[in-house]
């Protein structure tokens, strides 16, 4: 199992003086982030389709082996609730395409108060080519049935693990959809507000291990961001994964990073 270790996004103005020292220029907060981890996850696909050339140039500065997973556009997801998918999907893979080996996978989030259409996910998911790895997020318990899971499976997509306070995503669903998966962590309940305890942690990671086998990726996103919890908490993470045996993309020490 290899365990890709990140965070949802990177440009956050109060990571400074955390991942980011006083000073640092903006326009090298990317190089610093990829300095510290190997994967993120970009929210911006989500609101709008970055220009070709800021696919390329992302590709341009990651280093080698470095993943971007893209979130899917809020019109296909929010607009069209996933009717008519593919011209959505060819819109984000022309782009998405361009980031050429640094091209992770895909996350389709749907609306909380969007309710189970299985006929809609089984045509969005068949508008993806078979070679990119697609995560699916319901936030509606309606879409917690078997024949989700098995259009899931059909196609190879994983359910994405989404880690949420309050009722509107459910988390004790232990579906392995995939021979990969897809964990998502948006708030923990220690102290500062947000942040993730280390039983928490733990927790999560032996729910992992107990979930894939050992020669599966796992991407795992903490978006967390506020009081820079996410960067701190990857790296808690990865420092635990490490201990207990398991493969780790690079993530930063925990110590070297304060919160609050």
């Amino acid at each position: 199992m290899t365990l890709w270790i990140g965070t949802s996004g990177w440009q956050y103005r109060h990571w400074r003086g955390k991942l980011y020292a006083v000073g640092l220029p903006t326009a090298r907060w990317f190089d610093r982030y990829a300095e510290s981890f190997d994967t993120v996850e970009l929210n911006v696909t989500f609101y709008r389709q970055p220009s070709p050339t800021v696919f390329e140039g992302w590709a341009r500065r990651a280093p080698d082996g470095f993943l971007f997973a893209l979130k899917a556009s809020r019109f296909l997801t929010h607009v069209r609730r996933l009717r008519e998918p593919r011209e959505s999907v060819d819109i984000l893979l022309e782009g998405a395409r361009r980031l050429g080996p640094h091209l992770g996978p895909v996350l389709v989030q749907l609306p909380p108060d969007m309710a189970v259409a299985p006929d809609a996910l089984e045509e969005t998911l068949a508008a993806f080519p078979k070679d990119l790895r697609v995560a699916v997020e319901p936030r509606h318990r309606s879409w917690f049935i078997p024949e989700v899971r098995d259009i899931l499976r059909r196609h190879g997509a994983a359910l994405c693990w989404a880690d949420r306070r309050g009722p509107r995503t459910p988390v004790d669903r232990d579906w392995v959809t995939a021979d990969w998966g897809y964990v998502r962590f948006h708030a923990g309940n220690a102290s500062p507000r947000g942040c993730y305890g280390e039983h928490s942690l733990a927790t999560w990671l032996e729910r992992i291990r107990e979930s894939w086998p050992r020669d599966h990726d796992v991407f795992l996103f903490w978006n967390n961001d506020h009081r820079g919890c996410a960067p701190r908490d990857a790296g808690r993470f990865a420092a635990m994964a490490r201990a207990a045996g398991l493969d780790v993309t690079h993530a930063p020490e925990p110590d070297s990073l304060r919160v609050g």
